[in-house]
Order: C-alpha cells, then structure tokens, then sequence
C-alpha cells in the first residue's frame, strides 16, 4: 500500500482527496454513506460575514455531462456558523475547510479573522470569484491587482492554511496565480465553475433566475485540466485541482498535470461515496505501477 499523504503549507493530509465547497454540506450530510474521516479534507460551504438568502429560484438546471448552479452563497453568516455548526463538525477526523467568500475586502478580513480563532479548523478556502461591490460588481478574481489585494488583507489577519479558489473566467489564469502567490497564498486551488447558461425554448426565457450560473461536471474537466497543468509550472506553491473530476482516473490526470491534491465536486450529487472511491482508486493505481508515494507522481506528466 502506498504513501497517499500529501502537505498543502501547513496542512497534512492523510490522502489527496477533498471535497469541493458548495457540494458536500458541512460533511454531516455524507455521514450515512461513507466514513468521512477516510477523505483528506472537507471544504464545507461558502460563509460569509453576514447571512445570505441566495438567489431565487429556479437556482440550478441540468447542462449536457454537467450542471448550471447559481444558488448565490446561501448561508447563515459566519456567527451562526461559529455558534451552531463548528461545535457540530470540530470533532471529526479530517481536515475541516471553510470556504470564505465576500463582496469587500472588510467583510473577507473579519470572516477570515473569526475563523482563525477556531481551533479545529485548520484551514480557509478565499473564493475571490465573488464581486467587489467598490469596483462595481466586478470579481475581485479577474484582475491580478485585485487578486493581490485582497489575498494580502486575509493573509494580514490569517495566521493558518490559505488556500485561495482561481476563478477561470479569465485571459490568463497564470497571472492571477501568482498574484496570489505574491499576496501570501499558501495554495491555490482552480478552477471555479464556468460562467454559462440555458434557455427555455418552448418558454422563450432562460432557465435559470439569474440568467447565467457557474457550471461544472464533467464537461469542464479539459478545461481544468489545462489550467491546472499551466498553473503548476506558474507558480512555486502548491495547486489544487478540480473541475469535472468524476473517477480516479480523472484525480490521476490532475496531479500528473501538477495537482498536489484533488477536489471533487458535481460527483458528489451522482455518487455520495465518490470520494472514498477516488482515493481507493489512486491507491490501486500507485501500487500497479509501482510507486511507494503519491508524491512521485505529482507533476509527473511528461511533456
């Protein structure tokens, strides 16, 4: 049996396979199909400073080998989160993440500094795909100065793991990369869903209620891979890979292209044991070809 352990900074995980946030609860949702203390880490959904209602439905349709979704962070803020939830999930077994969006650098700064203070939450996950209401709306994430920005403000006030989430609806994601890179990141992951949409011909009206929503599954996925692959040889700290990860065979292609670790996403709504299988299926395919550590294969793709 191989190595399957993996550091991102600080974090050590016992395997490579995360959960993508927005897609697996706050893990307790999972508790019934599988033991979640056998996945690396779980990033439980999006928090904000302030509660959110989200957006109205109808929030999610069925694309072609994929999903649309525009739930808009539906949460009930940070302080219900730290007073509710954290005393619900703080015990178990894995790496528990938060992903922590906002729509200005003081509401990311106050989440993030909240959150330093919990003991068993060993990382955040900064979702900079979210709008910057002083730049009117657009996403902190699609420039390499508003990237930086706002990386180094939560890197001020954040003393642990940070990971910060790539938004792929850029010209050129190796910029925003090592924009983060230079703001203090510890990680980053990518990509973010795709921005798309779908129509209702009969109806003459678009599906969903905003328009247009992030899409994801396993229509993404050369897409992800791409990034991930360019990303990697971009920047010196580790990346994260996900985007319409859907089997082992897909974790294994990500880290080949320079994925130090894995999240999966959209499969968790097919399959709630997904994740297990994944990292029994890297495991497998370790020992077939002879590798003692998943480490030896991270980046290994040759080119």
């Amino acid at each position: 049996m191989a190595d399957l352990s993996v550091n991102i900074g600080e974090l050590q995980m016992k395997n490579p396979v995360m959960t993508a946030s927005g897609t697996f609860g706050y893990g307790e949702e999972f508790a019934d199909f599988i033991d979640i203390s056998r996945i690396g880490g779980i990033i439980v959904k999006g928090t904000t400073l302030h509660k959110r209602e989200g957006n109205p439905y109808p929030r999610m349709a069925e694309t072609p080998a994929g999903m649309l979704n525009a739930v808009g962070l539906q949460n009930k803020g940070v302080h219900y989160f730290v007073e509710h939830i954290y005393p619900r999930i703080k015990d178990i077994k894995t790496n528990m993440i938060v992903n922590v969006s906002g729509s200005a650098i003081e509401d990311y700064m106050e989440t993030a500094a909240i959150i330093n203070e919990l003991v068993n939450i060993p990382a955040i996950e900064l979702n900079i795909s979210c709008p910057n209401v002083k730049q009117g709306g657009m996403a902190f994430g699609v420039t390499a100065k508003g990237a930086e920005e706002v990386v180094k403000a939560v890197r001020s006030v954040y003393k642990k793991t940070l990971i910060v989430k790539l938004s792929p609806n850029v010209t050129d994601i190796t910029e925003i990369a090592r924009a983060a890179e230079n703001g203090g990141a510890d990680s980053v992951s990518l990509i973010n869903t795709l921005l798309g949409m779908a129509v209702d011909a009969e109806r003459r009206r678009p599906v969903l209620s905003t328009v247009t929503g992030g899409m994801s599954g396993a229509a993404v996925k050369p897409i992800a891979l791409r990034m991930v692959w360019q990303v990697a040889k971009a920047v010196k700290i580790p990346v994260i890979g996900l985007g319409g990860i859907m089997n082992w065979k897909d974790a294994v292609e990500f880290m080949l292209a320079g994925a130090s670790a894995v999240q999966i996403g959209t499969a968790n709504f097919i399959d709630p044991a997904i994740t297990v299988k994944v990292a029994e299926g890297i495991d497998d395919y370790l020992d077939r070809h002879g590798y003692k550590s998943v480490k030896e294969i991270i980046g290994a793709l040759e080119v």
